[in-house]
């Protein structure tokens, strides 16, 4: 058999090309690839250090030619593509050719054939080949960055055609026997591993002047910004602030700007925020950002002009947040200002004379991408002053105020409502630092005519298409929740200018009324915006009334019915997610603020058994809110009708509150760790209320206003709270009670004396600590109270055991006495 006809049978074992045949038995016919065919597919061995060699030699006549016919060679050998096991020879030989450019300008045409060839997938032989030369070819493809140097325009474009290649990889023309393309993302790993990122950010400092050459830097650079390592390796080589500078750059393909703002993302979304940001935040960076988005602003009028002003705004946006950015100093705050509002507040600013904004959904985002940066720049307080002369509390107060039928207006209906609660949202964050321009706006009263509105049975549907329109379709109850959010704002400021104003203009009676109508009106689907409605309300109404007994008692019996209604919740739906809790801090909120001090609304709340609903809740035994039904408890108690209210109380199995109550102490001090045998007596009587916090914490010297351990614990439990309850009803006289809570009450009613021993204990283990000697009169003084304390300890202690003996003589008794029933019952 010849060497064709072998080679014929054996490629006739792969699957590959057939031809068709005459034969009526249609018997497949194997292709023949003949020699020629096959020697222009295959690799030839080549020399490559012989090339490498003859391109260092210097001083030979006629060299140039003979170096540039090897290249020549070698480009027509590999023109399918490189092996990977030839990468280092081949990228030497290219940087050869590269080093030769300034004086032998022919080279240009070498370097830029393989350069051409490089965009080519890379072959190998083995598929343990990627593996092998993964370093070769790594620091092979770095060396394209480094070539950026070389000063010839037209190799630089070649080298970003070729980064951008690895993206879009051509299989090649030819099979290369013994060879297999390496995967696709084989080039962009090491591209990865190389670092490549960083020198071609690196190499746009080489570009100033050079547009094109920029352009397709800046397309090497997009296509390289997909990945997050890339976009680490380019924010060290400060890509951000680099790229950011040259927004404005004259360019009238628009490509730069496009290309640009398309990294500027990737960086943000791909590396570290924070850094991005630092680098952005300088005024250069700002400057660009603020001329070309005027531009676009004033001139863009294409739907890509559009898009690409309101990304600009976007990253501004996001610089805006670094409090350390110079948005005031180049002017940008003061520009966006009058681009938010002067469509609301007419102005002579050349800048925006005959401009308008259409309904179109891009100029739609750009309104509200205008009141979100409003929200961000109003933190950084020098920026009053601006909002002041750009009149932003009128502009947005345009926007509060019912829809008006039959006006023409910019803005489609459900573009409209989500800009109106936009600009309401904008408020609550604006109008709490202009107080003057807010009452010159006659802010209450447009708030509250706007809120009756909102209740009113007006025929308005809702579209509540928006983020801020959640909950509120075919309703208006999204306007209520921003426009009582507004308000609860400004009386959070506690200025009485403001909450005179408010209360004048009847505030707590209309928000009682918008109350009581909210709960006919809810239904299930509405449930969580109308429990936040109503939590709102009370807050208000919490912070109008506090330390105000005038306004207290306009709060009133209506008031309280309110108060009285959710307490009266089903107490499963605490447990719900939906609000309810954030309800019922919000409601004990208002018991301590409208209710507590003004003694008609006491009386009247105790008449409704509102004490009976406070024990309840606390029998739930629900941690997070005893503390403070606890803290009510103790204030309702300076009112001499609370007691009997208090001792009529019974819980589940008859308990009485005070048992409640001295359960509620066990069950804290079990959780702090403090030490008490079985049957509840005191185990350490030099301690008897230490926590196990308090034991891990050694003792230290602290300023005087600095409070100590012993004093903090007073705060961060309930104990002392059940102490003073019990205290105000009589620790003598207290019902239903049994012999484990009488064990229990002895602490109690010691809670004090403890106490006081506790910080005696503490400042004389200070004095030691800083090495005082106390004089011997302070000295005795200091022993015979810590002998006290302990005293009170032991004798307590001795009182818990006489009591468990009782106890337990009364319940043998006790069994002795149903034994003897028992046995008299047999005979």
């Amino acid at each position: 058999m010849s060497t064709v006809e072998a080679r014929a049978t054996a490629e006739a074992r792969e699957p590959g090309v057939r031809s068709k045949s005459n034969s009526p038995r249609q018997i497949p016919v194997v292709g023949v690839v003949t020699e020629d065919e096959d020697a222009q597919s295959a690799l030839k061995p080549m020399d490559l250090n012989r090339v490498i060699k003859l391109l260092e030699e210097t001083d030979k006549a006629d060299l140039e030619e003979k170096q540039l016919k090897a290249v020549k060679i070698l480009v027509q050998n590999y023109q399918n593509g490189f092996p990977l096991r030839d990468l280092v020879q081949i990228f030497k030989i290219l940087n050869l050719c590269a080093g030769k450019i300034g004086h032998q300008p022919h080279f240009i045409e070498s370097a830029y054939s393989i350069l051409k060839l490089c965009g080519l997938p890379f072959l190998k032989k083995k598929v343990s080949d990627e593996i092998t030369y993964a370093e070769d070819t790594a620091n092979s493809i770095a060396l394209l960055g480094d070539l950026m140097k070389v000063p010839s325009s037209e190799l630089r474009i070649q080298i970003c055609k070729c980064i951008v290649d690895f993206y879009h990889a051509e299989p090649p023309k030819k099979h290369i026997p013994g060879y297999q393309q390496a995967s696709s993302s084989y080039k962009i790993q090491m591209a990865e591993v190389g670092g490549l990122a960083k020198t071609m950010v690196q190499s746009l400092t080489l570009l100033d002047n050079q547009l094109v050459e920029k352009l397709w830097v800046l397309k090497a650079l997009q296509h390289l910004s997909t990945s997050e390592v890339n976009c680490t390796l380019m924010m060290q080589a400060q890509a951000a602030s680099s790229i950011c500078a040259h927004l404005n750059d004259p360019d009238p393909s628009g490509q730069l700007l496009f290309r640009s703002s398309e990294i500027l993302w990737n960086l943000l979304e791909k590396s570290p925020k924070e850094e991005i940001i630092r680098q952005l935040s300088n005024l250069e960076c700002l400057l660009a950002l603020k001329e070309i988005f005027k531009h676009l602003f004033m001139r863009g009028f294409s739907h890509y002009d559009r898009q690409l002003r309101n990304d600009i705004l976007v990253i501004t946006t996001i610089i805006a947040q670094n409090p350390e950015a110079p948005m005031i100093e180049c002017g940008f705050t003061r520009d966006l200002i009058l681009f938010a509002t002067f469509n609301e507040v007419k102005s002579q600013n050349p800048l925006v004379k005959g401009l308008k904004l259409s309904n179109s959904y891009e100029d739609f985002e750009l309104k509200k991408l205008l009141f979100n940066i409003i929200v961000i720049l109003c933190k950084d307080l020098p920026t009053v002053q601006l909002l002041i002369d750009g009149k932003v509390v009128l502009a947005l107060f345009t926007y509060v105020k019912k829809p008006e039928k039959h006006k023409i207006i910019e803005w489609s209906a459900a573009q409209y409502e989500e800009l109106q609660l936009h600009a309401i949202a904008t408020l609550s964050s604006v109008a709490p630092l202009l107080i003057e321009e807010y009452m010159l706006c006659q802010g209450n009263a447009r708030i509250l005519a706007f809120l009756e509105w909102c209740e009113s049975e007006d025929s308005f549907f809702s579209h509540g298409n928006s983020f801020h329109g959640t909950g509120g379709r075919g309703n208006k109850f999204a306007h209520m929740r921003y426009t009582l959010r507004l308000l609860r704002a400004m009386v959070y400021l506690q200025d009485e200018t403001v909450n005179n104003d408010l209360c004048e203009k009847r505030t707590i009676q209309q928000l009682i009324g918008i109350f009581k109508n909210t709960i006919s009106k809810s239904n299930d689907k509405e449930e969580a915006i109308v429990l936040e409605i109503q939590s709102d309300i009370l807050l208000i109404l919490s912070g109008l009334c506090e330390h105000n007994i005038p306004r207290k008692e306009i709060f009133g019996t209506e008031g309280v019915d309110v108060i009285l209604h959710v307490l009266k919740t089903d107490p499963k739906k605490f447990q719900s997610g939906l609000g309810y809790i954030v309800l019922l801090f919000s409601t004990l909120d208002s018991i301590w603020c409208c209710i507590l001090g003004c003694y008609p609304s006491e009386d009247y709340f105790l008449e409704k058994e509102g004490i009976f609903l406070l024990l309840d809740l606390l029998a739930l035994n629900q941690k997070k809110f005893c503390n403070l039904i606890l803290g009510i408890m103790v204030e309702f108690c300076d009112n001499p009708k609370t007691t009997v209210h208090v001792n009529s109380w019974r819980g589940k199995k008859d308990q009485t509150a005070a048992s409640l109550l001295i359960k509620l102490w066990r069950k804290e001090e079990k959780e702090l760790g403090v030490k008490r045998d079985k049957h509840g007596k005191i185990i350490d009587t030099k301690k008897p209320l230490f926590t196990s916090f308090q034991e891990e914490q050694n003792i230290m010297p602290l300023p005087a206003d600095c409070p100590t351990v012993a004093v903090m614990d007073v705060a961060e439990n309930i104990r002392a709270k059940i102490y003073a309850v019990l205290g105000k009803l009589d620790f003598e006289n207290l019902p239903g009670l049994s012999a484990e809570d009488f064990v229990t009450l002895c602490i109690i009613h010691r809670y004090l004396d403890f106490k006081i021993g506790e910080i005696w204990n503490e400042i004389y283990e200070e004095i030691k600590l800083e090495k005082l000697r106390p004089v011997t009169t302070d000295k005795s003084i200091l022993e015979a109270i810590t002998t006290a304390s302990e005293n009170i300890g032991k004798m307590v202690a001795s009182l818990q055991s006489e009591m468990i003996e009782s106890q337990a003589r009364q319940d043998i008794q006790n069994e002795q006495r149903v034994y003897a029933k028992v046995s008299h019952k047999k005979h």
